[in-house]
């Protein structure tokens, strides 16, 4: 296990700056989500780290130890492709421990890191397959234990799980929740599926545009996100925003669909965000927004209605629990949690959670 420390970080090609000077502290055992917009600079961060890309400006350390010019064999770190790489030739065994075999390992040994990785990925019983043989989420076990026996202080991951279909993206997920437990190692996830990042991550970074917009926990992002940028894009469906317009006194704001009261910041709102789960419809009355729906999706466990407020360009997502029925171009009132309710700035910084707002029709 080992402690990865970022300071300063910078990556150029020629003119172009793809990452902007990043400060991250990876902790000792600790599993952290790359997130962000294709382009943001997720997988680059992730080649530096690997050393197959050198830095441009800044350090980087492992256990305190300077590693910028240091190269790839020599860090101490696995890696794991979204493609599974695998020799087409060689049996799972082979496949696992070819590394080891080219760095002179005993046999004995080889075959001992490869059945306890086996043991761990639930691969036992495939040893002696090819990879034709086997199914996409297992071709990408043997990828991930291909890495385990090497026994590295760092794992890092590069959208391991997006070439596979949505249930065995489900089965891999708990794959590797379960190889987090038991190996404990430091590691480092590259990914596009927010759900990934919240049930495996202890921290998310969010990146945009090669800056960290914000570092936490998955619940400390959703519930506490620092600015615009991050409260839209963590959660799915992603968070209502509303634009507030002209003060009608007493701390009110007319919004699309109505007006809403909030108290008294240090500085003055542009926009509030609403989670869907905080909205739900009801008939039009006092303190609901006005709208109609434009559609549904019926999901089992859950409704979302899409609704368009009056007077909004945009529509709202609610997330109703349960299956509930509404007809197109019905008209409804809309809800609001007000205890939960976002707050922006004209620069996009959340101000605070208000947690005494209402709304008024």
């Amino acid at each position: 296990m080992a402690k990865l420390e970022l300071s300063g970080v910078k990556k150029s090609y020629g003119s172009t700056d793809v990452l902007k000077g990043i400060d991250l502290t990876v902790e000792d055992g600790e599993f952290v989500a790359f997130v962000g917009p294709s382009g943001c600079g997720k997988s680059t961060l992730l080649r530096l780290i690997c050393g197959l890309d050198e830095i441009s400006e800044g350090t980087m350390a492992i256990d305190g130890h300077i590693v910028n010019d240091v190269p790839p064999s020599k860090r101490g770190i696995a890696m794991v492709f979204q493609s599974y790489a695998l020799y087409p030739h060689m049996s799972v065994a082979d496949n696992m421990g070819y590394a080891l075999r080219l760095a002179g390992t005993p046999n004995g040994e080889i075959r001992q890191r490869v059945q306890a990785a086996a043991r761990i990925l639930r691969l036992d019983a495939y040893l002696d397959r090819k990879p034709r043989q086997l199914s996409g989420g297992q071709r990408q076990r043997v990828a991930i234990g291909r890495a385990i026996v090497r026994e590295p202080k760092v794992f890092l991951f590069d959208e391991p799980l997006s070439n596979l279909d949505a249930a065995l993206r489900v089965d891999m997920r708990i794959e590797i929740a379960r190889m987090k437990e038991r190996l404990g190692t430091t590691m480092v996830y590259v990914t596009h599926d927010q759900v990934e990042a919240m049930t495996l991550a202890d921290k998310i970074v969010v990146l945009n545009a090669g800056k960290v917009e914000q570092i936490g926990s998955p619940l400390e992002l959703y519930n506490k996100p620092g600015n615009r940028f991050v409260a839209g894009f963590i959660g799915s469906p992603k968070m209502n925003f509303l634009k507030l317009g002209k003060g009608c006194g007493n701390g009110s704001y007319a919004v699309a669909g109505g007006s809403v009261t909030l108290p008294v910041f240090a500085h003055a709102p542009v926009e509030i965000g609403i989670r869907p789960e905080h909205l739900t419809l009801a008939e039009r009355g006092k303190n609901t927004l006005s709208g109609v729906v434009a559609m549904t999706e019926h999901l089992g466990s859950d409704t979302y209605a899409y609704v368009a407020l009056n007077g909004a360009e945009e529509t709202v997502v609610a997330r109703i629990p349960g299956e509930k029925t509404f007809r197109p171009r019905q008209e409804v009132g809309v809800e609001v949690d007000a205890s939960v309710i976002h707050a922006f700035a004209a620069d996009g910084t959340a101000i605070t959670s208000s947690g005494n707002a209402r709304v008024a029709a």
